[in-house]
């Protein structure tokens, strides 16, 4: 059996389905579906099991014999929340919990550190799992603290040897892609500026900051999960990984490829950021992919014009948008 917390959230439920289509079929997801349509991420999939975060524990007690591998991809991920213990005993409380239970009983767990744990990138964005490495990020806001937080721990604990027998965590950059839509002001980019590219009317990009314009890593989920399977098909690899696409690319590209996937001229609008964005944002965010690709992924990533003209065609266009 695997373990799928988050489940029915964005970049789970694209786990999901790749593991579905593997041939994979007792699937345990742990969320909650609450009263919007969360629940439509994963009405396709066949699953051994629905269980909400405060059973987790008891369940996988019930069922330590079966469990094989823990995908930890379950967290408050809002950049801009503002309840810190939540954030605490969701992202670090219950991901050490995890470990420990891992560790005892001789379970895989893989888990979603977060690109924000680089902070406005100051020390730049090696994967480096060095304590020391890590003692030199400074991430910008709570969420992107827990991340870092619980990653710290995780390198002690490599230290000390008390590790599950394979371990790895995955810091996601600014992923898109299907099943997405749930997540209101966090979705993507691409997400977000759909319904103006798709009805004729201008992007509304942030002027540019400090830094100049804003680039990210855009990375599409797709990739997120063959990087994933990679390493669960690789057992013996273990770490903090990035994942990404490798490449930066500016706001105004991923507008520019929105419009051309719907055959449209590109319409911008620049506009002021937002009081309670300004100094929680990165600017800017690559993935050094050097430490993946020496693991072993040799895989190319999806450029992000192909990524997008699939995303809007197969997905955001389409009467079921849903994978």
């Amino acid at each position: 059996m695997i373990v799928v917390t988050g489940g029915a959230g964005f970049i789970g439920s694209n786990l999901l389905a790749a593991l579905e289509a593997r041939g994979e079929r007792e699937l345990a997801v742990v969320d909650r579906l609450g009263r919007g349509d969360k629940w439509r991420n994963i009405a396709k999939r066949e699953l051994a099991a629905l269980i909400p975060p405060e059973a987790l524990r008891e369940f996988l007690d019930e069922h330590a014999v079966e469990v094989n591998a823990i995908f930890h991809l379950g967290a408050v991920t809002s950049t801009t929340e503002a309840d810190v213990d939540a954030i605490v005993a969701a992202n670090v409380t219950l991901s050490l919990g995890l470990w420990s239970w891992c560790v005892r009983h001789g379970v895989r767990l893989f888990y979603a550190s977060s690109a924000a744990t680089y902070g406005a990138g100051e020390a730049g964005f090696a994967d480096d799992g060095a304590p020391a490495a890590l003692t030199r990020l400074h991430p910008l806001n709570a969420y992107g603290w827990s991340k870092h937080l619980f990653d710290r721990r995780a390198t002690r604990l490599v230290e000390r040897k008390i590790v599950p027998p394979q371990w790895a965590g995955f810091k996601f950059f600014n992923v898109y892609g299907p099943n997405e839509y749930h997540k209101g002001a966090m979705r993507s980019v691409a997400a977000q500026l759909y319904p103006a590219a798709r009805d004729g009317a201008a992007a509304r990009l942030f002027h540019a900051g400090p830094e100049g314009p804003p680039r990210r890593d855009f990375v599409h989920v797709d990739d997120c999960v063959a990087m994933m399977l990679w390493f669960y098909d690789h057992p013996d690899r273990s770490g903090l990984f990035n994942i990404g696409s490798g490449q930066t690319r500016s706001f105004e590209e991923v507008a520019t490829a929105l419009y051309r996937a719907l055959g449209k001229e590109p319409q911008i609008e620049h506009v002021e950021m937002p009081a309670h964005l300004r100094g929680q944002y990165q600017y800017f965010t690559e993935a050094p992919l050097a430490k993946l690709r020496a693991a072993g992924y040799g895989a190319a990533t999806i450029p992000l014009e192909t990524g997008i003209a699939s995303y809007v065609q197969s997905y955001l266009a389409q009467k079921d948008p849903y994978r």
